[in-house]
């Protein structure tokens, strides 16, 4: 994976953070006003003034060239954060933003797991990327084909990693289909029965709407945060349907009638 930090990018990279900034982008004059805040590709290195912010809830600061989030810890109310293609190293400010419940930061020079530890405090966190492979983003300790496991283990009330879930409804889905993928692989050889492409007969995966989300509660943070989960459902449907084509594979392939009951691993 490439980071964004590892491309040499330079264009206007020296941008900081300042009241007249901030009151230019959102419209408000008093800092502590400001819920949502949008400030992606601007080339920021400085993050100034914006821990004065003490309202903010949702933050997006992709796509910059900022190494320290010192300001950070001061936003006891952010809930959502996208840090995402950036020169970030540590994420230690971000324990003191207590309230944190979905972490964007993908793309940047986190270089082992350890450095997570800092964020175990944070009750409410439960969504967090670190790797972006459509966006060609991830992270040094990424390439350790374990880290996601060790992460789940260090934060077990985390339910996202990296758009895949990891507990709760859905989790059972990615390690059934994973499990399928290993079982069936040698029906896929060339030359072998049934290698051909099949319409499949069984029935859908899941019922209609089972991956709509239904938030327990409507605010404005909440629309913007359930925004940055599109990706993740996105992925979640194809799973789905690729559940479908391969069960009704295995059907065919094993010479087994489709029987709504049978559906048991």
């Amino acid at each position: 994976m490439e980071n964004r930090a590892e491309k040499g990018e330079e264009a206007s990279e020296n941008v900081k953070i300042t009241s007249q900034l901030l009151k230019a982008k959102t419209g408000e004059f008093d800092l502590e006003s400001i819920l949502l805040l949008k400030l992606r590709g601007l080339g920021i290195s400085d993050l100034g003034c914006l821990g004065e912010c003490a309202g903010l809830e949702w933050l997006d600061l992709s796509g910059n060239a900022i190494s320290h989030l010192g300001p950070l810890s001061s936003l006891k109310a952010l809930a959502v954060l996208n840090i995402s293609s950036n020169r970030v190293s540590s994420l230690e400010p971000l324990a003191g933003c207590e309230n944190l419940q979905s972490l964007n930061a993908a793309g940047n020079l986190l270089g082992g797991v350890q450095h997570l530890q800092c964020l175990v405090g944070l009750r409410h966190l439960e969504n967090m990327r670190f790797a972006n492979p459509m966006g060609r983003l991830s992270n040094p300790f990424c390439a350790s084909p374990g880290y996601r496991a060790a992460i789940a283990e260090m934060f077990p009330g985390v339910k996202v990693i990296d758009g895949e879930r990891v507990s709760g409804r859905g989790s059972e889905l990615y390690q059934l289909c994973k499990d399928l993928d290993n079982s069936l692989k040698r029906f896929h050889s060339p030359g072998r029965a049934g290698h051909a492409e099949l319409s499949g007969l069984s029935k859908p995966w899941v019922e209609e709407g089972y991956w709509d989300v239904r938030p327990a509660r409507r605010s404005s943070i909440v629309e913007e945060a359930y925004k940055q989960f599109s990706e993740a459902l996105q992925e979640c449907r194809e799973l789905s349907k690729r559940a479908d084509d391969t069960i009704s594979q295995a059907e065919r392939a094993l010479n087994i009638r489709p029987d709504a009951n049978s559906y048991l691993f």
